[in-house]
């Protein structure tokens, strides 16, 4: 029970850090055009995402 609880509070940050990261993504975008650079860093971030959740749920 307590490590499903600590695996859901990693996950709900993971996914508000995900949030400011698209945000930071689309500022890059919009006003810096930085087209390249902002959709790299949502990229990035979202496999960095993605494979830390499976590394701390499949442990």
């Amino acid at each position: 029970m307590n490590i499903i609880f600590i695996n859901i509070i990693f996950l709900i940050f993971t996914l508000i850090l995900f949030l400011k990261i698209i945000g930071y993504g689309l500022y890059e975008i919009k006003q810096e055009k930085n087209i390249y650079g902002g959709i790299a860093c949502i990229i990035f971030s979202l496999f960095s995402i993605i494979f830390s959740n499976i590394m701390v749920w499949t442990h």
